[in-house]
């Protein structure tokens, strides 16, 4: 009853969103293809909830595959730093101005996605000189290398012009505006891709979710499996975060929500996962769009307000276990 409950709910929502917001529209209108109406609702309500749906997928597939490799409720990318890592690689982009590199990918793409990449490859060298308690250790390894970056951030603001700065801060706070479709279909194959494969080693990701001598014994190569995983996961991070900016705590709550209403295997949830994130983001999206402010209130304020007590609530569990 509950599972009924909550999708029905998620669904109303995903229907009823490109209806509300500085403009509300109503069916009638849409169907008018000549009016400012119609033109508001295809050009700019409905790709934007497509990219909410997709980027909610990327971040929820992501906190689960996190979660379940490092094997550790808390580990995400936001809380691993590889969000950060994104943030300062598109920064620094566009702090240099860089516009298309190659085929019509902006430099703040690029960019992103290679500061994702460092970052996880930082990780895994670092991880190297851990001992038992590394998936422990891991996640304060995140959390300095998110300071780093983001008091590489803090440089980048000083040194910037007052127009970059006015991008940078707008940029940091998350953002799913977007205009056309030329971002969702992006999106879609990069999200299409993250669970392409994931589900292709999705058995290998169960036996990970057990141990790393559970699939070694199995004959996994536990190592590059992780390495795959990780930079593919990456890349959605980096193409994501250089296009909406870092939108934290859904990779974070998704993978635990769906968990408790599935408490199955983890090759199980994977499309739940992907789903629920979805809908949930375009649920916070639309919060953002119909709250009755002077301006449209940032993306990743709503999900922080969301996965900051659920964060809380998550250590303070664990620590009573």
């Amino acid at each position: 009853m509950i599972k009924l409950l909550v999708w029905s709910f998620f669904i109303a929502v995903f229907l009823v969103s490109p209806f509300f917001g500085a403009v509300n529209l109503t069916l009638h209108d849409i169907f008018n293809s000549n009016s400012m109406s119609a033109n508001i609702f295809y050009s700019l309500r409905l790709p934007r909830e497509l990219f909410a749906l997709l980027s909610g997928a990327i971040l929820a597939l992501s906190g689960l595959l996190f979660q379940t490799l490092f094997r550790n409720a808390l580990m995400t990318p936001y809380t691993l730093g590889i969000s950060s890592g994104a943030v300062l690689g598109a920064g620094v982009a566009i702090k240099l101005g860089v516009g298309v590199i190659v085929f019509g990918v902006s430099g703040v793409t690029v960019f992103g996605f290679a500061g994702a990449l460092l970052s996880v490859f930082l990780l895994i060298y670092l991880a190297q000189f851990l001992k038992s308690s590394q998936h422990e250790s891991i996640l304060l390894l995140g959390i300095a290398l998110s300071l780093f970056y983001t008091s590489a951030l803090m440089i980048l603001f000083y040194l910037g012009s007052s127009i970059q700065n006015d991008i940078l801060i707008r940029f940091t706070m998350g953002s799913l505006s977007i205009v056309g479709w030329k971002s969702p279909v992006l999106l879609s194959v990069v999200t299409l891709f993250l669970f392409i494969i994931m589900y292709f080693y999705r058995y290998e990701l169960q036996l990970l979710s057990i141990s790393n001598e559970s699939a070694q014994l199995k004959g996994v190569d536990t190592k590059k499996v992780t390495l795959i995983l990780l930079v593919v996961s990456s890349l959605a991070i980096g193409v994501l975060v250089s296009i909406s900016g870092p939108i934290g705590f859904v990779g974070l709550v998704v993978p635990h929500m769906v968990a408790k209403l599935y408490p199955s295997t983890v090759e199980k949830r994977l499309l739940k996962t992907a789903l629920f994130g979805g809908l949930f983001l375009v649920f916070c999206d639309t919060i953002s769009r119909v709250l009755q402010t002077q301006s449209e209130l940032p993306i990743g304020i709503i999900t922080a307000l969301i996965g900051g007590p659920f964060f809380i609530y998550l250590i303070i569990h664990r620590t009573a276990k």
